[in-house]
């Protein structure tokens, strides 16, 4: 069976968000994992452009929120709480935020795209250019860089593949150089396209 039609036998065809029966289809709600049917949700046309576009959000269309918010599909609770989050400035959805209780797991999901984190919280990794760095990246060094308990220095214009970043620490990476996995430091590093 299809995830459309997983989703139809759960749901209806009706938008899990705002409850609209017109172009419906399904939305995959950012999960890193593959999608299914329990990281997905139907929503309406609406909706789904009101969540990929934010300077189309219509602050009243979001007041639907205040009954799928408790569904029990944590695939709709999440995205209640991104857009609630996204909303909070409004005033009402404030108060919404407050009564929702997510569990811890589905909570980290809902965070996980950096919704909801004010911006001086969220930890980006950026390059000696001010790049922003993600997990997977592959960078060049810009500078020799001795390493600690090693026999050799990591030299200028090596390259680092599938880099991966040290969470707790805006400022440091971690990598391979010539087959030595090393902690690095993003200052001393540029991205590659």
């Amino acid at each position: 069976m299809s995830i459309e039609k997983e989703l139809i036998a759960r749901r209806g065809s009706k938008c899990e968000l705002c409850g609209a029966i017109e172009n419906i289809g399904v939305y995959e709600v950012a999960s890193g994992s593959r999608p299914s049917v329990d990281n997905s949700i139907l929503i309406c046309g609406t909706c789904k452009s009101q969540i990929e576009i934010p300077e189309t959000i219509d602050a009243n269309h979001w007041r639907c929120l205040n009954e799928s918010m408790w569904s029990t599909e944590p695939a709709v609770q999440v995205m209640a709480w991104r857009m609630l989050n996204r909303l909070k400035a409004e005033g009402w959805p404030q108060d919404l935020l407050d009564m929702l209780y997510l569990d811890e797991e589905t909570l980290a999901w809902a965070q996980s795209t950096g919704e909801g984190q004010n911006e001086e919280d969220i930890i980006r990794h950026v390059d000696c250019n001010g790049v922003q760095l993600q997990s997977g990246d592959s960078v060049v060094l810009i500078k020799d860089l001795d390493v600690r308990g090693a026999t050799f220095t990591a030299k200028r214009g090596a390259a680092v593949r599938n880099i991966r970043l040290v969470e707790d620490n805006p400022e440091q990476i971690e990598g391979k150089v010539e087959g030595v996995q090393l902690v690095m430091l993003t200052k001393f590093v540029k991205k590659t396209s």
